[in-house]
């Protein structure tokens, strides 16, 4: 018998209206996530990878409910999470968490990180607050944080460290499913390593299971089991890690794996430069959205939108020379 995966997105799609004229009419639409489809089995981590503006972030606030989505289904143990009322969502919350790009921005200035890791437990009343300093100590330990750090205030910390206090306020929720929304890019390199194993350790002790976002490559190899690659709002190609990278199909996958660099000076790795400009998702190409760029594009691609279907082993492909 097939396991259920914990999370299936299904052709989701999230648009923001343009308006214009006298009046602030609707004259077209931003198609930031345009039909994506993927599941993450239970302890899985799925890397999204792509460029920036691909609909990355987007695609992981509309999963979370955090941004409203236009077509499509997010369903969490089978449960379809947009149907749901306010109530109930607001009871399934603790189970869904996000860990923010910026650690600076995400913390308030003005509040104690102590009171910023455990106002969300006394929110939805899941610990009564004698016991609640204890608590946030305990997960202050289990992300790298010393707890004597409790009264301190988000200005007296590292990036990094405030990276593990953004951690700490998901975790400490106990959760089953996390985005982690770019959470290394504005970290140094040495650093991003100790986040990264931090979610590598966090995922073993508490079989949490991630949607990771990223754009750096070596970093999703290094995390992630399986990986997706967007490209201006859809799914270009979905694969196990290493069959992606050992066997990329879609020309746009072998572009960016082109670019990440070899930590070998006697391998030369044949970059390939992909010319032109990004299409705006406000007005995408006819056809496959990547023929504007692509180096093998034919005249099908033009006018023919390519499917995402599966051609072995659960490696699956949008476009029409495979």
């Amino acid at each position: 018998m097939t396991e259920q995966p914990l999370l299936s997105v299904e052709n989701l799609k999230t648009y923001y209206p343009i308006k214009g004229g006298v009046f602030r009419t609707t004259v077209g639409h931003v198609k930031a996530v345009d039909g994506v489809s993927f599941s993450i089995k239970r302890g899985e981590t799925f890397g999204l990878v792509g460029e920036s503006g691909c609909g990355k972030s987007t695609t992981g606030r509309s999963i979370l409910r955090l941004a409203p989505k236009t077509d499509g289904k997010v369903l969490y143990k089978g449960q379809d999470i947009h149907s749901l009322s306010k109530q109930e969502m607001r009871k399934l919350r603790p189970k869904l968490q996000l860990v923010f790009q910026d650690p600076y921005s995400s913390l308030n200035p003005r509040i104690k990180v102590g009171d910023a890791i455990g106002e969300a437990m006394l929110d939805h009343g899941l610990v009564p607050k004698k016991e609640l300093r204890d608590l946030v100590k305990e997960t202050m330990n289990l992300c790298g944080l010393s707890p004597h750090y409790i009264d301190r205030y988000p200005h007296e910390f590292s990036g990094g460290q405030r990276q593990r206090i953004g951690i700490a306020r998901a975790l400490i929720l106990n959760p089953d499913f996390m985005v982690a929304d770019e959470p290394i890019s504005a970290l140094d390199v040495s650093i991003q390593a100790q986040i990264i194993n931090l979610f590598s350790d966090l995922q073993e002790k508490r079989s949490l299971t991630y949607l990771f976002i990223s754009h750096d490559l070596s970093v999703v190899e290094h995390l992630c089991s399986t990986i997706g690659v967007m490209y201006l709002g859809s799914m270009a190609e979905t694969a196990d890690k290493d069959e992606l990278f050992r066997n990329p199909l879609h020309p746009y996958t072998k572009a960016l794996l082109s670019a990440v660099p070899v930590p070998d000076p006697t391998i030369r790795r044949e970059r390939i430069v992909l010319t032109g400009d990004i299409p705006s998702p406000a007005n995408p190409p006819s056809g496959c959205k990547f023929h504007t760029r692509c180096p093998v594009a034919m005249e099908r691609c033009r006018h023919e939108i390519p499917q995402l279907r599966d051609v072995g082993g659960g490696h699956c492909v949008a476009c029409h020379l495979v």
